[in-house]
């Protein structure tokens, strides 16, 4: 089934169209229909699925309807690389529907902010931090609002925005239509949901709590000392177009984009502790391959969207699950394949067999030259299948993706109580 057989605006279809974009994703199919119907929606689906445009068409399509100059719409995204790649996607269909944006986030000034959300922006795409500041000095009119989007929701609460995102949402209009979107649905979200939203229609699409599976996943086990070399081996062979090689410390990231750029590769950093203008230099400079190689903390683990990223390397493992499916989900997007591989030290079992656990089958180690011996290896080898099906170093997974499940029946939708 293809855009044209939903009732998405005409110009929004246009501008599908001339983004060679026909077909929706399974997330889009399942969020299209009761949303544009109007309904409030609890979704759940992967990392790189299309959540994005699954609730911007139904948005745009209902913000055409409605008397431009006011603020219709409010997207909250717990970071500000979220909010820009939120704004990016949005732009160009609220441009054909002749439509104001205006993304808020901290790390900038203030003041062009300001302007645009005083002359009556109709979309406006905000990390909380930043957009309480902006309401508390009175920059903000919510009084028509007509959407509410909840974008990351778990990410939100992992970082402690609940306080603000229910100052925020206490302020605005009783009477909306609210979209909560998530790669994860941790238990906590149960009880956000039933907070915000109005007899959701539920919809949960693949298994949100594994990769996806064209996602080849192996294990490199290997000395600390040894990990940069390993490295540079890696990233010279031939099929390596793009990667992003995420480390937990600032300093690390900047030290291992330096040694990389040493030994001939174009790499760049991007973390936390760099400005945000640079941030989105380094961005733009990776999507318009003027280098291939990114270095980067956990802030380019969610909300960054670039295609055609081939390889993630976990240069240090990442302390929990969710935070190994955030990013190795930055390959394979949009149904590509990828590789994803993870350096493991004897002092990283902890962490690995918490993220095996989670994958409900050990990650495939890798033979090479200087492996190292982990504990445990042999027994979880015999007694599990490995979490990814490929069957030689190297070789992707093209297995296909699980079946979608269908959205659960949910009664008529009430009104919101004041």
């Amino acid at each position: 089934m293809s855009f044209d057989n939903y009732p998405v605006h005409p110009k929004c279809l246009h501008v599908l169209r001339g983004q060679k974009i026909t077909v929706p994703t399974a997330v889009q199919a399942e969020v299209l229909p009761p949303a544009l119907e109007g309904h409030d929606v609890l979704a759940a689906a992967q990392t790189g699925t299309g959540k994005t445009l699954a609730f911007a068409l139904p948005s745009m399509t209902h913000l055409a309807a409605l008397k431009p100059g006011a603020q219709h719409m409010l997207v909250l995204t717990p970071t500000r690389e979220l909010a820009i790649q939120v704004h990016k996607v949005i732009e160009p269909f609220a441009k054909a529907l002749r439509l104001n944006t205006v993304c808020v986030y901290g790390g900038a000034s203030m003041e062009p902010q300001t302007r645009m959300l005083r002359r009556g922006s109709d979309i406006v795409i905000a990390t909380p931090g930043r957009l309480m500041d902006h309401m508390a000095r009175g920059n903000t009119r919510f009084g028509q609002l007509a959407v509410l989007v909840l974008d990351e929701a778990d990410r939100m609460l992992d970082m402690g925005f609940l306080p603000d995102v229910r100052k925020i949402v206490a302020a605005l209009p009783k009477e909306r239509q609210t979209m909560m979107f998530s790669a994860t649905f941790p238990r906590a979200m149960e009880g956000l949901a039933g907070e915000f939203l109005i007899e959701p229609r539920r919809i949960e699409v693949g298994n949100t709590a594994v990769p996806v599976t064209n996602i080849a996943q192996r294990v490199f086990a290997v000395n600390t000392e040894d990990k940069t070399k390993l490295l540079s081996t890696i990233l010279s062979g031939a099929d390596i177009k793009s990667a992003i090689i995420f480390s937990r410390t600032q300093h690390r990231t900047d030290k291992l984009a330096k040694q990389l750029e040493q030994m001939g590769f174009r790499a760049d950093a991007i973390h936390g502790g760099r400005s945000q203008a640079q941030r989105q230099r380094t961005l733009d400079g990776f999507r318009k391959g003027k280098f291939n190689i990114l270095a980067a903390t956990d802030v380019a683990s969610r909300g960054i969207d670039v295609q055609g990223i081939s390889h993630v390397v976990n240069f240090d493992i990442p302390r929990c699950y969710d935070d190994y499916v955030h990013r190795i989900g930055r390959t394979a997007r949009a149904n590509a394949q990828g590789d994803a591989i993870t350096f493991v030290c004897h002092q990283d079992m902890k962490e690995l067999r918490e993220i095996e656990k989670g994958l409900g089958a050990p990650i495939p180690r890798e033979h090479w030259d200087g492996a190292i011996h982990l504990p445990g290896a042999e027994r979880e080898k015999r007694t599990s299948q490995p979490a990814s099906r490929a069957k030689k170093p190297w070789t992707r997974n093209r297995s296909q993706a699980a079946p979608r499940r269908p959205a659960q029946k949910t009664p008529p939708r009430r009104t919101r109580a004041a």
